[in-house]
This record gives C-alpha cells, structure tokens and sequence, in this order.
C-alpha cells in the first residue's frame, strides 16, 4: 500500500483548518493535494483526534498482521486434511 506523504498530524491539522472556515480548494492548493483526498481524510477521520487516529492505524495493523497468520493456518490445516483423507 501507499505511503501517504502526510503524517496524521498533519492531516488533523488541514481538518481542522477546513472546520475553522478555510475553504477547501485554497486548501488544497496550499498544501499540495487533491479535493479527492482531503474528502477521503474527512470521511474517514473527521471528528477524531490525532490520539485516535494513530490508535486506529494500530489496530488495522494488527488486525492485517491477524487476517494473515489466520490464512496460513487455515492453508496448513487443508494440507494436513487432505494429506490424511487419502488412502494408502
């Protein structure tokens, strides 16, 4: 995946300029983005804080790293099956 170039600091900050009244194109335009993803920002992070933010990231780590080790047993475990069900 993508590295974004903004820290989630940042992005808190550009949110919460848009908020305080700053209209989004001279947003974009001052930061270097695209209206798509500051719309994709506000849709995913709006209302949170940077705490939250970083919290969340963590936990779709993990939640990944888990989603993996999971398909692996799950493969091992159709080998071992399949591997036992047959006749000698």
């Amino acid at each position: 995946m993508k590295k974004s170039r903004f820290s989630e600091t940042q992005i808190m900050v550009i949110l919460k300029q848009a908020e305080g009244g700053v209209p989004v194109p001279d947003l974009c335009r001052e930061h270097g983005m695209s209206n798509a993803s500051f719309y994709k920002w506000r849709a995913k992070n709006g209302g949170l804080d940077a705490s939250l933010i970083s919290r969340m990231k963590a936990m779709d780590d993990e939640n990944k790293r888990l989603k993996k080790m999971y398909a692996e047993l799950s493969m091992q475990n159709d080998v071992l099956k399949e591997a036992l069900g047959k006749k000698w």
